[in-house]
């Protein structure tokens, strides 16, 4: 049954009661942005309409707080770039590049001559594996999920929370692998990361109130195809998947008067228990 109010201009699944005392636009809390009489939207706090502000002022902010930027994948820009340039550098040097940075627990290298992994003190392996690529397939596959996804879920987040996810949902698999795979199992690539985006983008459809029949159907399909095919770290789609979920749980469901304490505080509580796991891990290995 239709409530008769009006839907908001950004969010047309979002009804709302309040307009935009300059355009009259409608806007939901999530948009409106206080003024000094009444409420504005962001488009004219953006361009300093009648605010009484300079330009920049009270920018308008994300579902989570983060502030909105004219270029949604700039974050995820720097990020295919960054796997672009490791796996240049790999078709360059070789396979040699790759036994130094993949994740691997803790083994010997017969290329390297040497006890290798993250028991043995190599903790960068835990991130610098996340971002690194062997075969064209693996890399192209990986960087079409960050530019689609990720480029969904960065303007919704905003630049710092996004990046944040980023990394927590890509450690947050690369410490699953190490907790439960043998300690010899090699595994590289932006999976986990990209399994994190899948995971944001549920809760924020979720929080969106839009349909989730999709979504869950996509989520199934990509876990099917994880647990279904050869040589696919399942223990990276899992934990990545798992990370980055909870942290967007956390960045949508914060408070707004305690909002940056509780997400960030979040995202560090989220840290401690990988790092509390790695150092687990490492002293039942050495």
């Amino acid at each position: 049954m239709e409530s008769g109010l009006s839907r908001c201009y950004r969010h047309p699944d979002v009804e709302t009661g309040i307009r935009c005392t300059r355009c009259e636009k409608p806007i939901c809390p999530e948009c409106m942005v206080s003024a000094s009489v009444g409420f504005q939207c962001p488009d004219c706090v953006r361009n300093g309409s009648g605010t009484g502000h300079a330009p920049g002022a009270n920018q308008p902010r994300t579902i989570v707080g983060g502030r909105l930027a004219s270029d949604g994948r700039f974050v995820t820009k720097i990020l295919i770039g960054i796997n672009l340039a490791l796996f240049i550098a790999v078709l360059v040097a070789g396979d040699r590049l790759v036994d130094e940075l993949a994740m691997i627990g803790y083994a010997y290298s017969p290329a390297l001559a040497e006890t290798v992994g993250v028991a043995d003190g190599e903790w960068y392996r835990l991130l610098t594996s996340t971002v690194l690529h062997q075969e064209i397939p693996h890399f192209l596959f990986n960087m079409l999920g960050l530019w689609i996804i990720g480029g969904t879920v960065e303007p919704e987040l905003g630049r710092t929370r996004y990046a944040l996810l980023c990394l927590l949902s890509g450690l947050s698999g690369s410490v699953l692998v190490y907790l439960v795979a043998p300690e010899n199992q090699f595994s590289l690539g932006a999976s986990g990361i990209v399994f994190g985006l899948i995971g944001a983008f549920a809760v924020l459809a979720k929080r969106r109130r839009h349909d989730m029949r999709p979504v869950v159907l996509f989520i199934g399909l990509s876990l099917l195809l994880t647990f279904t095919r050869e040589n696919i770290s399942w223990e990276a789609h899992v934990g990545g998947l798992v990370g980055g979920a909870l942290v967007t749980l956390a960045m949508v469901h914060a408070p707004r008067e305690r909002r940056r304490l509780v997400q960030y505080g979040a995202c560090g509580l989220l840290l401690a228990v990988n790092l509390g796991i790695v150092l687990a891990r490492s002293a039942a290995l050495v």
